[in-house]
């Protein structure tokens, strides 16, 4: 006589009630809101006192996508959305009409090689190889948008390679850059857990040029770091020009706000081997197996 065989479940999964839900009998009774089941009703969910359960759901929905994905750990990108790319930064200046438009635009292709510098760190980020089980490491995140996030995501569908995009719903229109791989391309509605994750799985995180957005997530690792809440990694700041003209990190240890060794929480870099070679140098002397000696 062979064993029995023990049903893996007896409950109907949620995918077959909801299916049958669609097709009941048409009454009074069913046609009202409160007999829709309380997952497929979006007036239900969209309420303002669900917010509890809306911050779990987009915090568990790209946890699972990345887990799905065998993705382990990220390099993540952040920078500003308006430093065009190189070929484009001189339409822009040429358009500029006035003495201050003319200045902005100057400083903005002067900026623009970073276009290129963030594309080619996102190839050598996308070739690092998957561990023994088959993780995937340093894959490339950034918000998804333009610009320096574009970059990032093209340097690594140029090398072959999937990459994140961690989009935010916000007034004006706006769309994942065409470099995203569409099954990683995510949109958030809270800005506190798109910056979550844009941290629970980065291994090392490059930060370009960037105005309030940028600065905003940059700052928020910084203190995270600085107050022992996450363990370091590498911080890197592209344009030691830029960050030392916009943020004075000197007079913060001269006003006695920051101490010196803040100051290493991050390192100033200007090539993409220059920033690679930090991360390298980082993680070698942390573990070596995971960055061999060449």
């Amino acid at each position: 006589m062979s064993d029995p065989h023990v049903p893996s479940r007896v409950f109907p999964r949620a995918r077959q009630d909801a299916e049958k839900a669609k097709t009941g009998v048409s009454t009074p009774q069913t046609k009202t809101p409160a007999y829709r089941l309380a997952f497929q009703d979006m007036d239900f969910l969209l309420r303002e006192d669900l917010r509890p359960v809306r911050f779990q759901l987009e915090l568990l929905k790209p946890e699972l996508i990345l887990e799905e994905a065998n993705i382990a750990s990220t390099f993540v990108f952040y920078g500003s959305a308006r430093i065009p790319e190189p070929a484009k930064a001189q339409a822009m200046l040429d358009l500029a009409q006035g003495d201050e438009a003319r200045l902005i635009a100057e400083r903005l292709v002067a900026k623009s090689h970073y276009y290129d510098v963030a594309r080619e760190l996102a190839g050598l980020a996308s070739r690092f190889p998957n561990d023994d089980e088959g993780k995937r490491h340093f894959v490339v995140c950034s918000g998804g948008g333009p610009s320096i996030m574009e970059a990032a995501n093209r340097g690594a569908a140029e090398a072959g390679h999937e990459s994140i995009g961690l989009n935010i719903v916000l007034p004006h229109e706006q769309a994942p850059n065409p470099y995203v791989t569409p099954s990683l391309s995510m949109q958030f509605h809270y800005f506190a857990l798109r910056k979550m994750h844009f941290l629970l799985h980065a291994r090392a995180l490059a930060a370009f040029p960037g105005g309030f957005g940028t600065f905003d997530e940059l700052f928020e690792l910084l203190t995270l770091i600085q107050t022992g809440k996450i363990s370091p990694i590498p911080v890197l700041l592209y344009g030691r020009d830029f960050w030392t003209r916009v943020v004075n990190f000197d007079a913060l240890v001269e006003e006695g706000v920051v101490s010196r060794r803040d100051l290493n929480i991050f390192k100033f870099v200007e090539t993409a081997q220059e920033g690679w070679d930090v991360v390298r140098d980082f993680y070698r002397d942390a573990d070596p197996a995971v960055f061999p000696a060449e």
